[in-house]
């Protein structure tokens, strides 16, 4: 195989990678905290279970919440931990993201319904959705 093809290959992969970082980072919310988001981490996986499994919900909208629960435990990022700043924020960029989704087709009040939170982290939560 030609190392000039192989190059390029990888030159084109890493092209996208990139392409993919700065279109996350430009699409997060505006008013996205990635602290507030990182320490309400474990209620927020909590809640996502607890929706993921509702049978009330619509299908499309548990079927969204099991694939970023899958992302979510994956052992790797699309952008590593090791990079500062965005190596964490693009988990919290990513649940911000899929909670606008989601609540735009279960409504809010299935986020309040399902929050094992305090009141407090449901308030940074709501924030997070784009609803307040």
């Amino acid at each position: 195989m030609d190392f000039s093809l192989l190059i390029g290959v990888a030159g084109g992969i890493l092209l996208l990678w990139l392409i993919l970082i700065v279109a996350l980072w430009l699409g997060r919310p505006d008013d996205l905290r990635i602290k507030d988001a990182l320490r309400l981490l474990p209620d927020l996986l909590r809640m996502l279970r607890r929706l993921a499994t509702d049978p009330a919900l619509p299908r499309g909208v548990r079927l969204r919440l099991w694939l970023l629960l899958a992302y979510l435990a994956l052992p790797f990022d699309l952008v590593p931990d090791f990079i500062p700043v965005i190596g964490y924020a693009d988990d919290a960029i990513i649940i911000a993201l899929a909670l606008r989704s989601i609540t735009r087709s279960a409504g809010p009040e299935a986020l309040t319904k399902h929050w094992p939170g305090t009141s407090d982290g449901l308030t940074a939560v709501r924030r997070l959705a784009g609803l307040v």
